[in-house]
């Protein structure tokens, strides 16, 4: 057991001089000295003055002897009486610091006026080691990570309560309210003053709530006062989600939000009256809450007063609460504070009143009508000072001051210092979670902003190998840089594995197998020319599918001729098929930041040069033979207002593009030998993605897709290339073929079959001309419609390993035809699925989706249940 001291114990040790021995000392006048017992010139009935000649402090080990005489509050030099006040004092002040277990002080020896003294301590041992007992093993794990902080600190009482603490607050915030800790303690017999703790964990029964009975409520129903006790809830059957559990800490919070539901309702004088906790026989409580709800109140008169600046209309405008308005506390705040860019306060902090504030009081109460006087203080404007920067270990501070709105000399901006934080967010380099903005004021009026963030790792690894259906081997490399520094490109010392630090993006990938080649590599400027947010990228690929690999392959798996699941029976024997596809290319992106309509939009183009290689393909509508040039000119202009892009929970993205081949038809050419020579066509598309919390961590993803082909002459129709593939994870034929197609994921249905087939492609299916039994008809459509309904909720929102798991709706389809187009015929899919963002790998998901309606002709109907993703899919 721990060693206690009681009064008794302290009263024999102050009564050290009956107890120690002394050693000799000389004293006399001149040479002649005799040794005399010290004891000798010490009465308690004749006390002494002495000055203190030296101090000495022995039986520590690990106390600094130093430290210990300045706590005792004796010095040398000084004068004390023996005995004395003066002794006792230091030996209470010693024993109050709790880390000695025995004090004894002792005169050694006097000479002459001074007399030596000995403080002889027994320090209280060390806490080398702590045992849990009691409770399962994985709860050990759980409860030492709670105290393992108290290892190597000196054992106290103190010290033991708190540990015993810490473990009892832990069980009964799960609910164990009669948690029982026992300690005992074992000196070590290796170690010299060191010693385990043993706490033995007795945790009982969980106690549970059979019945909360609600009293005093006459206007609300009960059911909803108690469904606000979001996690104080009575036992029941089929609670899975919220077990019944009584928390004292947890159900005081319930009854506070309770109470703040009933006062946004108007009820402004609800209050819990009283409350009690009844023990049950078997162990449960029964909770009874006694509540006033009172009257609901309205709003009459909203006056302002201390505005010089704006009138009081402009403000009741912005206000936006009118006369016979419910009474919400917590609504008046949000409207005053809580609304960036449509609150009272962001009109005036825009304009520099960084001391601006607004106070409501209630002025009147009159039956259920309440008065309120807004009483402003308008301050006056600050101008920004200096910008201060901290946490950026990896990126240069030029890359994070050029996306700063709040610049020194400008005056200050809630909006901007809002929406600055949301573009350090875009960045990716900081965790978005901990980007925390600062105004300092300053006494001359002025004000600081200090940004505060965490680098966080960014770049990307693809390193990866597998075996597979008709592939076979799939290597894959691939990296993505997303804070380069090429400027640093010589400087080998800066390689880390690359340089970094200037927000350019660099990317190389490579990928192959027995039949199929891809080769690419990107780099982007963000702000080209270091002054303007003006984009400018270069990028080039080149791949091969080699079909004659591909039916090698085909064949060892299934043999010649017979069936096989990709296209069918007979299709795509070695006599009927060999040939290859190439695409090799290049583009230049110039793009802009827009500050118009608002700074969210951007604007972008593209000049694109492709040029194809094909013979005998099987995979593109009405080009199976040639080789074609596609030079084509891309504007894209978007709104990107999303608040976080690793897991959003607000905002919005916008994108349209338009691409556009040169008409070639309309100068006089472009065909030879039927096959044509350049690329014509113009091609729309619309992405929109919308953001929105639904109740606590709960998020809302609504997402709809749309693009159409176009063309210039009937003679030339609709380009080959470029068409839209619907279905699966809109991935799977990218590394397959890689054929130049715009691919569009749709939950529920293997990839690229969601088609609706024309009279002409269903007559060229039915001869074998364009595939095998249906089994290949992923050629897409020239239009398509895609509308998506998420609900995501996050597992972890750590920035290294963020996680959410999703549930889903989805309706798509693409058309060959626009006489056939109906926005209403849509292959509808639901399901669940996670995601799964890491710094190193990007974003990773897994879906399960059930596909509501099939696709006849094709094998398994078009239906497959697991779909597999890598990086943040558009569409």
């Amino acid at each position: 057991m721990l060693k206690k001291y009681s009064s008794h114990s302290l009263a024999l040790i102050l009564l050290f001089f009956a107890s120690i021995s002394y050693g000799q000392f000389n004293i006399g006048v001149g040479n002649k000295a005799k040794p005399v017992d010290p004891i000798s010139a010490i009465s308690y009935e004749d006390p002494k003055s002495y000055v203190i000649g030296g101090i000495e402090v022995t039986g520590v080990k690990f106390l600094d002897p130093n430290t210990l005489i300045s706590v005792s509050g004796l010095s040398v030099n000084s004068q004390i009486t023996i005995p004395g006040d003066a002794i006792s004092s230091a030996i209470r002040r010693l024993m109050d610091q709790g880390i000695i277990e025995e004090v004894a002080i002792n005169v050694k020896k006097i000479e002459a006026n001074k007399a030596f003294l000995e403080i002889d301590l027994k320090e209280r041992p060390r806490l080398n080691k702590i045992t849990i007992a009691g409770t399962k093993k994985s709860e050990v794990e759980t409860i030492e990570e709670l105290i393992s902080e108290n290892r190597g600190k000196v054992i106290t009482e103190a010290l033991v309560k708190n540990i015993q603490l810490t473990i009892k607050k832990h069980y009964i915030e799960k609910g164990f309210l009669n948690t029982a800790v026992k300690v005992k303690q074992v000196d070590d017999t290796i170690r010299v003053n060191n010693a385990t703790l043993i706490f033995d964990i007795d945790k009982k029964d969980k106690v549970k709530i059979d019945n909360i009975v609600v009293t005093g409520i006459e206007q609300v129903p009960e059911w909803k006062l108690l469904a606000k006790l979001k996690k104080t809830k009575e036992r029941a059957p089929l609670r899975i989600f919220t077990p019944s559990k009584y928390v004292p800490k947890t159900y005081k919070e319930d009854k506070k939000a309770m109470v703040d539901w009933l006062n946004k309702r108007g009820y402004r004088n609800a209050q819990v009256i009283e409350d009690s906790v009844v023990s049950n026989a078997n162990g449960n409580v029964d909770l009874y809450l006694h509540l006033n709800e009172g009257n609901r109140f309205f709003y009459r008169d909203i006056t302002w007063t201390g505005n010089y600046l704006h009138s009081s209309d402009t403000l009741a405008m912005i206000l936006g609460i009118k006369k016979g308005d419910l009474y919400n506390p917590e609504e008046l705040e949000k409207k005053i504070n809580g609304i960036p860019q449509n609150d009272v306060s962001s009109f005036y902090m825009d304009d520099g009143y960084l001391y601006f504030n607004c106070t409501p009081i209630e002025v009147a109460v009159e039956g259920d009508s309440i008065d309120i006087e807004m009483r402003i203080f308008e301050g006056k404007q600050a101008m920004i000072n200096r910008i201060i920067l901290n946490g950026n270990t990896k990126t240069s501070d030029h890359v994070v001051m050029r996306e700063l709105l709040t610049k020194p000399g400008q005056k200050f901006s809630k909006t901007d210092l809002i929406e600055t934080t949301q573009m350090l967010s875009k960045l990716g380099y900081f965790d978005p979670q901990t980007i925390d903005p600062r105004p300092i004021p300053q006494a001359d009026g002025t004000v600081d902003i200090e940004y505060n963030v965490d680098e966080k790792s960014n770049d990307q690894i693809e390193l990866s190998g597998g075996w597979g259906g008709i592939q076979g081997f799939v290597g894959t490399f691939g990296i993505v840089f997303n804070n380069f520094a090429i400027k640093d490109i010589t400087k080998l010392k800066k390689y880390k594995p690359l340089p970094k630090g200037d927000g350019q993006r660099f990317s190389i990938r490579f990928q192959a197998n027995g039949g199929f080649q891809n080769y690419s590599v990107s780099f982007t400027e963000p702000w080209l020319g270091g002054k303007k947010p003006n984009s400018f990228s270069v990028s080039l690929f080149h791949s091969v599918q080699d079909y004659a690999k591909l039916q090698n392959r085909i064949e060892k798996l299934y043999g010649n001729g017979g069936y096989n699941p990709y296209f069918g029976y007979g299709g795509l024997t070695s006599s009927y098929y060999q040939g290859y596809f190439k695409n090799t290319g290049g583009s230049i992106t110039y793009g802009k930041r827009l500050n118009w309509p608002d700074r969210n939009f951007s604007l972008s183009s593209t000049l694109s040069y492709q040029y194809y290689d094909v013979e005998n393909s099987f995979l593109l509508a009405n080009f199976r033979n040639g080789q074609a040039h596609d030079v084509s000119l891309n504007a894209n202009i978007s709104r990107y207002s999303l608040d976080n892009p690793q897991f959003t929970r607000s905002g919005s993205s916008i994108v349209m593009t338009a691409t556009f081949n040169p008409p070639y038809s309309l100068f006089g050419g472009n065909k030879s030998d039927d096959q044509i020579k350049w690329i014509e066509g113009h091609k729309w598309m619309f992405d929109a993605d919308w953001y929105s919390p639904v109740v606590g961590k709960l998020v809302f993803h609504a997402k709809a897709n749309m693009g159409f082909l176009g063309k210039y002459t009937d003679e030339v129709g609709y380009s080959p290339f470029g068409r839209f593939v619907v279905g699966g994870a809109g991935m799977g034929l990218q590394n397959a073929y890689n054929i130049g197609v715009e691919l569009i994921g749709l939950r529920g249905y293997d990839e690229g079959v969601v088609h609706e087939k024309t009279l002409a492609e269903q007559s060229a299916e039915a001869t074998g001309e364009n595939s095998s039994n249906g089994q290949l008809s992923r050629q897409g459509g020239i239009i398509y419609n895609k509308f998506s309904a998420e609900l995501r909720y996050p597992i972890s929102l750590n920035p290294q390993a963020t996680i959410y798991a999703l549930s889903f709706l989805e309706a798509g389809n693409s058309w060959g035809s626009y006489k056939d187009y109906n926005p209403f015929r849509l292959r509808r899919s639901a399901g669940v699925g996670v995601r799964v963002f890491m710094a190193a790998f990007g974003l990773l998901g897994f879906d399960y989706g059930y596909g509501f309606d099939p696709i006849p002709g094709i094998q398994n109907k078009g239906l497959k249940k697991f779909t597999f993703s890598i990086g943040q899919q558009i569409r």
